[in-house]
C-alpha cells in the first residue's frame, strides 16, 4: 500500500509524543493534529488532548474532562504540557519567528504576533511543523525571536525542542552546541534538496535514516478513523 508524503509527515509528528505520559499535547495545525490523535489511539495512551478551550476530549473530540484555566497554565508552566507550533521563520537553533518579516521597526509583512511563544518555549517542550520547508522558513538568523531557541534559553529548566518536522524531513539539536541536525528524510527525498531548500548550514551525517514507514494499523486509524476526509493532503500533497 503506497504511503502518502503527508502520512509520512503524522508518523513523524506523532513520534513527538511517543511514550510521553500523562502530558497534554498542543498540536497546532492539521497534520500534527492527527499525528497526536495517532500516538493517544496507540503508543502513547495517557496522552492528554484538548479542545483547545476548556474540556479534554478522546481523539474522536468527544469530551472525556473539565481542564480549567488555572489548570491549563499550571501544566503550560510546569513542563508537563508538549506543544507543537507552526514557524514563518525557524534558524539553527531553533529560535522561531511568528511576529514579523523584516525589522521589527519597519516591518515588511506583519505576522500573527508573538502571542504564546516565548511562554511556551521557555516552560514545557515544544515542536514545530513547517508545511513546505524553504530558505524562507529556515534562515540563517530570524527576523525576531518569538519561540526561543537553544542560543537563548539561558538554562531554563522546561526548555527543550524535541523535534522540527517539514515536508521534507525531521530535524532535532541533538549536537554539542544545540545546532539543528538532519534527523530523517521522508522517503523520495534527498540530502541535496533539504540542503537546497535551508538557508543555513546543517549537521548531515553520513548516514540518514528514512523517516520511519507507518504500520498497517496506524494507516487504518489515519485512514478510515482519524482523518477519513483527508484533511492532511491540504497541507502536505503527494
Amino acid at each position: 500500500m503506497t504511503v502518502t508524503r503527508s502520512e509520512y509527515c503524522v508518523i513523524a509528528c506523532a513520534e513527538a509524543w511517543r511514550d510521553a505520559g500523562e502530558i497534554l499535547a498542543s498540536p497546532m495545525g492539521l497534520i500534527p493534529s492527527v499525528g497526536a490523535r495517532l500516538a493517544r489511539l496507540t503508543f502513547s495512551p495517557d496522552l492528554l488532548l484538548t479542545d483547545g478551550e476548556a474540556l479534554l476530549v478522546r481523539p474522536d473530540g468527544t469530551p472525556e474532562g473539565w481542564l480549567p484555566y488555572r489548570q491549563h497554565l499550571a501544566l503550560v508552566t510546569g513542563g508537563r504540557r508538549h506543544v507543537m507550533m507552526g514557524a514563518s521563520q525557524i534558524d539553527r537553533y531553533g529560535n522561531q519567528n511568528i511576529s514579523c518579516i523584516g525589522d521589527w521597526a519597519r516591518p515588511k509583512r506583519q505576522l500573527l504576533g508573538v502571542r504564546g511563544a516565548p511562554v511556551n518555549t521557555l516552560n514545557n517542550p515544544t515542536s514545530y511543523w513547517v508545511p513546505r520547508h524553504s530558505r524562507r522558513v529556515f534562515v540563517e538568523k530570524v527576523d525576531m525571536v518569538c519561540g526561543v531557541g537553544y542560543d537563548h534559553a539561558d538554562g531554563a529548566p522546561h526548555h527543550r525542542i524535541p523535534r522540527v518536522v517539514s515536508d521534507l524531513g525531521v530535524f532535532d539539536f541533538a549536537t554539542p552546541d544545540h545546532s539543528m541536525r538532519l534527523a530523517s528524510l521522508h522517503p523520495g527525498v534527498t540530502v541535496a534538496q533539504v540542503r537546497e531548500a535551508t538557508g543555513f548550514d546543517l549537521v548531515v551525517s553520513d548516514e540518514v535514516p528514512y523517516t520511519r514507514e507507518p504500520t498497517a494499523r496506524e494507516l487504518e486509524l489515519i485512514r478510515e478513523v482519524i482523518d477519513p476526509q483527508d484533511t492532511r493532503s491540504r497541507e502536505v500533497g503527494g
